[in-house]
């Protein structure tokens, strides 16, 4: 066996490595011909990672003029450590206010907690509806993962 498939996540483990994970680096294509990196908060539906921007943001205004996009979810410090998933996908942009709050609350739901005690800062993302657009991101290619915690230390 090749160590790209002994490093490789099956699909039960990369579904539970980005549930347990908190950021992506979103990958957009720049009007320059640059890449443009940002990271983003995501939540998981259906198994694709959905997220939210700004409306007037470089990374929305890059979907816009092309939907690819690279994502990539990593974790680790040192290299026996490292572990990630990288999903090649289209962005569509989603400019429906019910859409874009349920992802903004989902948001709240994932990264603060569900309790009432979370309701000021709920208000507050559903104050920043009118800004924003839903990015859901439909995985368009293979996906490409790695667990070199798999390789138990031997190279």
């Amino acid at each position: 066996m090749s160590r790209r498939d002994q490093i490789r996540m099956t699909d039960d483990e990369a579904a539970a490595f980005l549930d347990g994970q908190r950021v992506m680096v979103c990958a957009s294509n720049g009007h320059d011909g640059w890449p443009h990196l940002m990271p983003l908060w995501y939540v998981v539906r259906d198994g694709n990672l959905w997220g939210w921007t700004y409306a007037k943001s470089q990374k929305a205004r890059n979907m816009e003029r092309d939907s690819h996009v690279t994502l990539e979810v990593e974790d680790g410090e040192q290299y026996h450590e490292l572990r990630g998933v990288m999903i090649r996908a289209h962005a569509r942009l989603h400019r429906d206010p019910e859409v874009i709050e349920g992802i903004g609350l989902e948001l709240v739901d994932r990264y603060s907690g569900t309790g009432p005690e979370f309701d000021p800062l709920r208000d507050m993302f559903r104050a920043q509806v009118p800004k924003r657009v839903g990015l859901e991101f439909v995985e368009s290619g293979p996906r490409a993962s790695w667990d070199h915690r798999k390789l138990e230390g031997v190279y």
